[in-house]
């Protein structure tokens, strides 16, 4: 019988061919030589590049959280992989749109919010049928504020904050036994911002790294970095007149 490395466990990224899941992918690659890991993402030829890093502990899926067909193609992977022991959730979009242009806005809530939804839920529902696992995803500190520089965006992930939480007392009352961490970084050097200039950004190697090691202990919720954190107890304690009064600058 074959016995499994006690540092061993099957990892899924979704989103995995940009940005933090890039990078994440990546650090699993380098950092975590037991780790056996399903990557997936839109870009087919980042993917066929990651696996030759590491062809034996890799298998990948082309997903488009976006299309109704993608739980299918999850449980795929997570077959290709024989099980998955933490989900890691790094897919998303977001645009600065102060012009309200309808179609940037839908197209951020069909990948930030029904495309969260259809791939959390499934990956809930197969932890949980199995006696539990890690699910992680990325929200943002932009959930914690409306921010009118990007109004879908800052909505979304204020969204996929509430609803990890839900999750997470979902799996207290029902004994579910799936660890949930919501990871909220500041702003990050990314594609996902290469159109708008940002104070205090960060690289996505060193949010990956953050990233890692807060799963790995358990975090329920982390705020990366120590600057954004306060930054953010800083918005929280600025009462809602005056918030709304303040000026946008993307």
């Amino acid at each position: 019988m074959k016995v499994r490395h006690p540092q061993a466990q099957r990892v899924i990224i979704m989103g995995a061919t940009s940005g933090i899941g890039l990078e994440a992918a990546r650090y699993y690659i380098r950092f975590r030589p037991y780790s056996i890991l399903g990557l997936a993402g839109r870009n087919e030829d980042i993917l066929n590049e990651l696996k030759k890093l590491a062809p034996n502990r890799i298998q990948t899926q082309r997903i488009d959280i976006s299309k109704p067909h993608a739980p299918e193609s999850l449980q795929f992977l997570i077959e290709k992989i024989n099980g998955m022991d933490l989900y890691l959730h790094t897919a998303g979009v977001g645009w600065v749109n102060t012009q309200l242009n309808p179609e940037l806005e839908l197209q951020t809530l069909a990948v930030n919010t029904e495309g969260f939804v259809r791939m959390i839920a499934t990956a809930y529902n197969y932890l949980s049928a199995r006696g539990g696992g890690k699910l992680a995803a990325i929200s943002s500190i932009a959930g914690t504020r409306g921010l009118g520089a990007a109004p879908a965006y800052s909505a979304s992930k204020a969204f996929q904050q509430h609803y990890l939480q839900a999750l997470s007392q979902l799996s207290s009352i029902r004994h579910n036994n799936v660890r949930i961490t919501d990871i909220r970084p500041g702003f990050v050097d990314t594609p996902l911002l290469q159109n708008a200039k940002f104070p205090m950004l960060m690289s996505a190697s060193d949010v990956a790294r953050r990233m890692v090691h807060a799963i790995e202990n358990g975090r329920r919720c982390i705020t990366i970095d120590r600057r954004y954190a306060a930054l953010v107890a800083a918005w929280q304690l600025i009462p809602r007149v005056l918030w709304e009064r303040m000026p946008i600058k993307p």
